[in-house]
């Protein structure tokens, strides 16, 4: 069998990845708990790519969960699929980075390294045939201003707030549509770029 251990990193990985566990789970049969509950053969056939079986005829990602700080984890274990999870899986700090790169590249993050690749380790040599790691993590850090403000004027439109503060606001509001229109026109000069190279090499 042709394993794949699953790696997610950070509150955008971590959120991405329980929603990927969610599905795929869905579409092997198995349920929170990690027992097979399917109607067809065939959600059995690979499912030992993505999990391991462990006693009990119970189901278990090969996933290793990272962050810096415990919320995240915290809210992945109280999450619909939280407890099929290994717990030793599970790495995490205390302190977070405070979206400081600094922070998290040479403390925080430093001082789980050994502890995240231990973990990889042993589930790369529980392996008989390691077909390659899956890693879900945030692609950009654009995102995370965009959501903080996104979530500010959620709470402007839907609370309301004194007038002074409604100039913070409508700024956020022209950042906000500034940041997806770049993004966006970025992604078009990406995609213009790729669709050039593919017509040179058939050319």
């Amino acid at each position: 069998m042709r394993e794949i251990v699953h790696l997610q990193a950070g509150q955008c990985g971590n959120q991405i990845g329980a929603k990927f566990w969610e599905v795929i789970s869905d579409e092997h049969g198995i349920d929170p708990t990690g027992t097979y509950h399917g109607d067809s053969d065939l959600q059995l056939e690979r499912i030992n790519v993505y999990y391991n079986e462990a006693t009990g005829g119970k189901y278990v990602p090969r996933a290793v969960l990272v962050d810096l700080e415990p919320g995240t984890m915290d809210s992945v274990r109280s999450g619909p699929f939280g407890q099929v999870f290994r717990p030793d899986n599970f790495v995490f700090g205390q302190s977070g980075a405070g979206n400081n790169w600094a922070k998290g590249h040479y403390t925080e993050g430093a001082e789980l390294v050994d502890s995240v690749l231990d973990v990889v380790r042993k589930e790369a040599e529980s392996c008989d045939c390691l077909q390659g790691f899956q890693l879900f993590k945030r692609i950009s850090e654009q995102f995370t201003a965009m959501f903080r403000r996104k979530a500010f004027l959620h709470w402007y439109t839907g609370e309301g707030m004194d007038e002074m503060e409604f100039t913070e606001a409508e700024s956020n509001m022209n950042d906000l549509v500034s940041e997806y229109q770049q993004y966006q026109d970025a992604t078009a000069e990406e995609e213009g770029e790729f669709e050039e190279e593919g017509e040179e090499e058939l050319a």
